[in-house]
């Protein structure tokens, strides 16, 4: 399963956007280095559930359908701040950077009100897109720090071999960086890598990242007044990336007020209703406050993010395996039970060995339920198809 790593330098609420979007409670603190060991937890893409158009009721099993939206878990990890030269051990270090080898792509977190500094720490008027530069320039030279060492010796081993990205992607092998990331990432450079230069060596590391760690901007607290022109400044600087506005302390407040049985929050809609009736004129305030801001910015931002990560950056679709294609159930009957992540272009047979590598290996077809009719092995899979896997027995 694909992983979304939140980074981001100390203080900007990512321990409060972890808590947002996951089942999970981490802690929360207003200082640097609130988080030392990087929090794992469980949150949820939502696509439109294939119920909808069959017009029919789902029993799922790994995951949640709501009102015929499909919420499929997926798992995130929130690394602690990282701060300037982290790379050379300043701040927590190299120990947060090696807490994000497993990602496989980023929600890079920044503080859109401008009020802490580049390490974290209060500020007034701070400009965040210095805090993405920095953000990325340290995750370049966290790559090429690992590519560098011993070069001499692994460039001689290349050019023997005459499989350079064979060799560079071994040394990354850690990172999640496979032989197709480096073969695309050294099309323009010379083939004799004892030739590379300093330079060269930087401008893969920037290449690596860009093509192997795919990554979004969280201009979080977006409900602070100074926040508006800095949302605007990223979007002008960072062209390239995916923007998100983004309150995760309103999207925390709703989830603890359902919680409470306070409201009753629904997400598709960016709404919610009060059920309690209990709450004195400071709580009624807060909370039409936040009525006003869901209104005016299609929500909270926090499920943008999490779609955009893995439907974009991750170009993956949702797709439903069953065993009868004319019920779309399983053997035991329940309805569309399960909800799989694939990657756009994910064949039928590939689909067969996620499920399990015995179906895999005998597989003879495929059956499309919705349309009823056969497909082959190489038959690529589109959102919200209901796959029947016929194998040998």
């Amino acid at each position: 399963m694909a992983i979304l790593g939140i980074v981001g330098k100390p203080n900007v609420g990512k321990s409060t956007l972890f808590n947002a979007m996951t089942e999970k409670v981490a802690d929360i603190g207003n200082y640097p280095f609130t988080t030392i060991n990087p929090n794992v937890g469980t949150s949820f893409v939502s696509s439109e559930c294939p119920c909808v158009e069959l017009d029919i009721q789902c029993n799922p099993n790994n995951s949640k359908c709501i009102d015929g939206t499909r919420y499929v878990p997926v798992e995130i990890i929130d690394v602690a701040g990282l701060v300037p030269e982290a790379h050379k051990g300043k701040g927590m270090g190299n120990k947060f950077l090696d807490d994000l080898r497993q990602a496989d792509a980023f929600i890079v977190v920044v503080d859109a009100s401008g009020t802490t500094d580049i390490e974290g720490n209060p500020a007034e008027n701070h400009d965040p897109t210095e805090d993405v530069k920095f953000l990325l320039n340290e995750i370049d030279m966290w790559i090429y720090g690992i590519i560098t060492k011993n070069w001499d010796k692994l460039s001689r081993k290349a050019q023997q071999q005459k499989n350079t990205a064979k060799i560079i992607s071994e040394q990354l092998s850690g990172l999640n960086i496979t032989e197709d990331h480096v073969h695309n990432s050294t099309r323009n450079m010379d083939e004799s890598p004892i030739k590379w230069t300093e330079e060269d060596l930087l401008t893969l590391s920037q290449t690596l990242r860009k093509i192997s760690k795919p990554m979004l901007i969280c201009a979080n607290k977006a409900d602070h007044p100074n926040a508006e022109n800095n949302i605007k400044k990223l979007k002008e600087e960072f062209k390239d990336y995916i923007v998100i506005p983004t309150s995760a302390e309103i999207e925390l407040t709703l989830k603890r007020a359902e919680a409470g049985n306070i409201i009753k929050y629904d997400r598709a809609n960016n709404d919610f209703e009060i059920i309690n009736d209990s709450l004195n004129d400071a709580q009624k305030n807060a909370l039409n406050y936040i009525k006003e801001y869901l209104k005016k910015n299609n929500g909270t931002g926090v499920r943008d993010l999490l779609n955009n990560a893995y439907f974009e950056l991750l170009n993956m679709i949702v797709v439903y395996p069953v065993e009868d294609e004319n019920k779309y159930c399983d053997k035991k009957g329940n309805v569309l039970p399960d909800a799989h992540l694939v990657k756009k272009g994910t064949t039928a047979k590939q689909l067969a060995y996620k499920i399990h590598t015995d179906i895999g290996d005998k597989f003879i077809y495929a059956v499309d339920a919705k349309k009823k009719i056969r497909i082959g092995a190489d038959q690529e899979l589109k959102e919200k198809d209901v796959i029947k896997i016929v194998s040998a027995a």
